[in-house]
């Protein structure tokens, strides 16, 4: 019984595990785990009963915590997209668009991926649209069956790590900082990871290019009246809108200084590249309404199909990301703009109905419930936790590593990597980020910078290979056996679950180096946060004495008493410009 009541963290860490590994729900594993051992703990005496008492109180903190709203929110938002027919009509235009050139259709689905982690937030609801849409398509025109499969389920979960991201809400709360710096963090490594993803599939084009065929002719059928491409003109809006927004961003400062009347030198980097792209966005779509109301025919078909299908999820996406980045927004209030932003965008296209709103809804409070009940199991079993000196165990265990922060941070990744085999990121967010946060604190660092390391080693958890769901999700819509395609009246094999493991490999090793690459250079992160402001000291402490309402009384010379003097000495007399060095000397003279 002493050697239990001395080691009751590890023990109920231990039993945590087994529940976990048993394959028990995790909210309840959490709450049973809590009280179990609550129970025993007071038992034993090492917790008083009254702890128990602080249970209410933490669950009805969960139930007004303003920034849970944002889940639901974004989910809403993204469901509504995601059952409206966006991301077909993306698929379709940018496949199109890529399709004359080899690996058009995979570069494709990693931008379609990219936009549509920056408009719905659910992975889910990415792998499943694209694996419906392009997997079909990719398997049609000859594409290596393990690349279409890993391209497809890794543009998916970038849905993880780029705003408005689930994770990066909850890792946020767990780790008491704000949503939105969170955000900002994770805005460069997104893009990032974004472009590994396409330079992977261009360097294929150029060593395996049979792997990656150009679309046939006759299968591109986004073009002119008079049989052209129509891509000149593209390009040549592509640049104006480019060469528009670069000159907006460099004058940035000036703008911002002409709006507010007041003089502003430099601007957040991260308000920069939202503020001007949005320009360039609202340029390109201003050219091609005057155009095709006009018809002055400056525009090409394609042209004008490219800008109209990717206006509205831009547009939502500075509805949403701008308004957090900007400051004219929370979180809770850009996700709840989204979900409006998202129905508009469906009643615009005709596709709003009631089956399919209430559809998203049902799905909408599933998940939030989901999240609700594993806080509320992980509460409970934080709080025994905590009873139990839990942290102080997690502490010494963790800080006494060699290496000091590159020690910790190369143990946590790789614990994190492989408890991502049987956890999702709901879970390791309530179970592992409260243990880590503050060790990472104590270590001095930064949580911000810890929050998105730990989303990018998370997004490994939907690619693991056999555990992974976003191979679960793309298995689901992947054909299993072989049939007919309706196009070219061929016989399609169907795409094996090794071939998917297999296929997801290369992007799980992309993104491991992501994480190595946060680890070696912090800056990817921290280049999106605004830059602390630092105070001058002096000029603080001399400005402070400026506004007393009195300079501090002379101290008295002792030794001028014998001839009646009272003024003070020479080596003093500054010691008035100084309260401080004043009152020292003061002292030292009362000592004498």
């Amino acid at each position: 019984m002493e050697f239990i009541a001395h080691n009751l963290a590890p023990i109920m860490f231990a039993g945590l595990i087994c529940f976990l590994l048993i394959g028990f729900p995790v909210a309840f594993s959490l709450g049973a785990c809590g009280l179990f051992f609550a129970f025993i703990g007071i038992e034993l005496g090492v917790l008083p009963e009254a702890l128990l008492q602080a249970v209410p109180l933490r669950i009805f903190g969960i139930m007004q915590n303003d920034t849970l709203l944002a889940i639901p929110f974004f989910t809403l938002m993204g469901l509504i997209l995601e059952r409206s027919g966006m991301a077909e009509d993306l698929l379709d235009t940018i496949g199109q668009l890529f399709g004359p050139i080899r690996g058009g259709l995979a570069l494709a689905v990693i931008f379609v991926g990219a936009l549509l982690a920056a408009t719905t937030g659910v992975v889910a609801a990415s792998v499943i649209s694209m694996g419906l849409i392009s997997l079909p398509i990719m398997l049609r025109y000859g594409y290596d069956r393990r690349l279409a499969a890993g391209v497809i389920a890794a543009s998916g979960t970038l849905a993880q790590i780029i705003p408005p991201s689930l994770v990066l809400i909850i890792i946020a709360d767990q780790l008491g900082r704000s949503v939105g710096d969170m955000y900002k963090g994770a805005f460069l490594p997104g893009l990032m990871l974004t472009g590994f993803y396409a330079g992977y599939v261009i360097l294929l084009a150029i060593f395996k290019p049979q792997w990656v065929p150009a679309l046939p002719p006759e299968a591109r059928t986004l073009k002119d009246d008079n049989g052209k491409s129509g891509v000149p003109s593209l390009l040549v809006l592509t640049a104006i809108c480019t060469a528009a927004s670069i000159y907006v961003a460099k004058h940035m400062a000036a703008l911002h200084s002409w709006w507010s009347g007041e003089t502003v030198e430099t601007v957040a980097l991260d308000e920069t590249i939202v503020v001007s792209m949005c320009f360039g966005v609202a340029l390109a779509f201003v050219a091609a309404s005057i155009n095709k109301i006009t018809r002055m025919g400056l525009l090409s078909r394609v042209a004008e199909r490219v800008t109209f299908v990717l206006i509205p999820p831009l547009l939502l996406i500075f509805l949403v990301l701008g308004t957090i980045f900007l400051g004219v927004a929370t979180p809770t209030e850009g996700g709840a703009m989204g979900a409006l932003g998202a129905g508009i965008m469906a009643i615009a296209r005709g596709r709003l109905s009631m089956s399919l709103l209430k559809q998203a809804i049902t799905t909408t409070t599933k998940l939030s419930c989901f999240v609700v009940f594993i806080l509320v199991g992980a509460t409970m079993f934080g709080l025994t936790f905590q009873g139990v000196d839990g942290p102080l165990w997690v502490e010494h265990l963790l800080s006494g590593l060699p290496g000091g922060q590159l020690g910790f941070l190369i143990v946590v990744n790789i614990m994190v990597f492989f408890l991502a085999f049987f956890l999702d990121f709901f879970e390791l967010s309530f179970i592992v980020v409260p243990l880590l946060a503050p060790v990472a604190n104590k270590l001095g660092i930064d949580l911000i910078w810890f929050g998105v390391l730990l989303a990018v080693n998370m997004q490994t958890s939907f690619m693991h290979p056999p555990f992974g769901f976003a191979l679960f999700y793309l298995r689901s819509v992947a054909p299993t056996k072989e049939y007919m395609d309706k196009i070219t009246k061929k016989m399609i094999a169907p795409v094996t679950t090794p071939q998917i493991y297999w296929g997801a490999i290369p992007f799980l090793v992309i993104q491991l180096s992501m994480v190595g690459l946060i680890i070696a250079f912090p800056g990817i992160v921290s280049s999106g946060l605004d830059k602390a402001e630092v105070y001058d000291l002096d000029k603080v402490r001399m400005e402070m004495e400026a506004t007393m309402p009195g300079a501090m009384p002379e101290t008295p010379d002792p030794t001028a008493g014998m001839d009646g003097a009272s003024s003070a000495t020479p080596e003093a007399a500054p010691a008035a410009d100084d309260p401080l060095k004043a009152l020292q000397d003061s002292m030292a003279n009362d000592k004498k």
